[in-house]
């Protein structure tokens, strides 16, 4: 199993950026927009749609917001085995600490998805630090 561990600090406060993490339905318009292009919730799902054309159906495990924690499962090809989550850390009073960690199988697709991880970072970053302040 691969396992992906990635960070991002982004110039806003926690709650900010925990805000648009939790709404996990609108990811496509307050979190990541042009990364994912359409986020339908179904049930205790959402189906994701991506720029790159992939679509996937991702269970909503949880999301915690004592500790600013989300957490997914990818179900469907590629994957096997797929488990995510993002949790944001603050890092001062305008500034937070995102960690997304995924475990997936197989191991070959490790190398894209953590590209796909990545792009999402950036994008999560450039959007959320374009929002004014509150």
């Amino acid at each position: 199993m691969a396992t992906i561990h990635k960070e991002i600090q982004i110039e806003r406060s926690k709650e900010f950026v925990w805000d648009a993490i939790r709404d996990v339905g609108a990811i496509h318009q307050r979190l990541v927009p042009g990364f994912v292009v359409d986020c339908k919730l179904e049930g205790d799902s959402r189906i994701v749609t991506f720029a790159n054309g992939m679509v996937v159906r991702e269970l909503i495990v949880d999301v915690d917001d004592k500790r600013c924690r989300h957490s997914w499962s990818a179900r469907g090809e590629p994957l096997t085995h797929h488990n995510a989550s993002i949790e944001v850390f603050s890092e001062g009073d305008d500034k937070c600490r995102v960690v997304w960690i995924a475990d997936l199988m197989p191991n070959e697709v490790a190398g894209p998805i953590g590209e796909m991880i990545q792009e999402g970072l950036n994008t999560m970053k450039q959007t959320l630090q374009r929002q004014p302040r509150l």
